[in-house]
């Protein structure tokens, strides 16, 4: 019953920005370690970010001071702030959200970035 929707996604040019939302239900928000992946075509799902349940967070090097995870536990919603923006950055970016044993997946929204 616990459902994570992804929103955000679309078409941008390269050096712009976009921001993604994750929006949880069903569950306690604040119990969550949260995520952000990304999936190119042909290559394995990556981590892009993480924020734990104290707001402590980790980037993967090659976004490190471009994007910035963020949550607010109120609304159950988790963001991603993506500028300088790079074509390499195309992909299907996934919501996860880990507690325990549990682990749940949204159905991703993509992300595009071309002239």
């Amino acid at each position: 019953q616990v459902q994570l929707v992804e929103s955000g996604g679309g078409l941008v040019q390269p050096g712009g920005s976009l921001g993604l939302s994750c929006v949880v239900s069903g569950s306690i928000f604040s119990m969550y370690t949260m995520g952000w992946y990304r999936q190119a075509p042909g290559k394995q799902r990556e981590l892009v970010a993480v924020i734990v349940n104290d707001g402590s967070t980790n980037y993967a090097d090659s976004v490190k001071g471009r994007f910035t995870i963020s949550r607010n536990n109120a609304k159950n919603t988790m963001y991603l702030q993506m500028h300088s923006l790079k074509p390499e950055d195309t992909a299907v970016y996934y919501c996860n959200a880990a507690w325990a044993q549990f682990e749940y997946w949204g159905q991703g929204t993509l992300v595009t970035v071309s002239e």
